[in-house]
């Protein structure tokens, strides 16, 4: 592949309308004290953008009850991010997720984060991902403690577990993301 292919073949993903897009203002809590998004907080970014996908899609975030009452919730299992440029204080920036692709237990997020301006085609990159959510499922339920009860023969960090198992992900959730999927292809054509 030539080198004037491959800026075209990038120049055409760039170009593609993301699955879902967000505008968000960047505040002083979001920054170190040079006034840059302090790198953590991309992350954080990335998650508001997914959350907010998700309560379009009329889902109530991550957490998910069935009908035995049992709860079932994401966590990240792997994040690869790349950062390319300073994100500033006071910017708008535009949080967009790029492509996902649904596993049998797991959602993988391709997202990006782009300079907004008015002249769409000119958006620089700042920062790029790969998030893997895995869905998983509480193994106990949580009961409610008495006025301050605590088991003093539990280590202190078994009183804040919660066992989990990894499960599928739930139908309601595919069925959601993949017509989401599909009606993005078919506004392309």
């Amino acid at each position: 592949m030539t080198t004037t292919e491959h800026k075209n073949k990038n120049t055409a993903v760039n170009n593609m309308e993301p699955l879902f897009a967000k505008d968000y203002n960047v505040y002083i809590n979001h920054t170190d004290a040079g006034g840059i998004v302090y790198h953590a907080n991309h992350l954080v970014f990335f998650e508001n953008c997914r959350r907010d996908w998700f309560t379009k899609l009329g889902l109530n975030g991550y957490f998910l009850q069935t009908d035995d009452g049992d709860i079932q919730h994401f966590v990240v299992s792997q994040a690869d991010l790349q950062y390319k440029r300073a994100i500033l204080l006071d910017e708008v920036i535009s949080v967009h997720i790029d492509k996902v692709e649904l596993k049998p237990a797991s959602i993988i997020f391709y997202q990006s984060i782009h300079r907004s301006t008015s002249d769409k085609a000119s958006n620089q990159l700042l920062s790029s991902t790969k998030i893997v959510i895995a869905c998983v499922q509480n193994l106990v339920k949580p009961e409610p403690m008495a006025n301050n009860e605590i088991n003093n023969n539990q280590p202190d960090n078994a009183v804040n577990t919660t066992p989990m198992r990894p499960i599928r992900v739930p139908r309601e959730l595919q069925d959601a993301i993949e017509q989401a999927i599909s009606e993005q292809m078919n506004e392309r054509l």
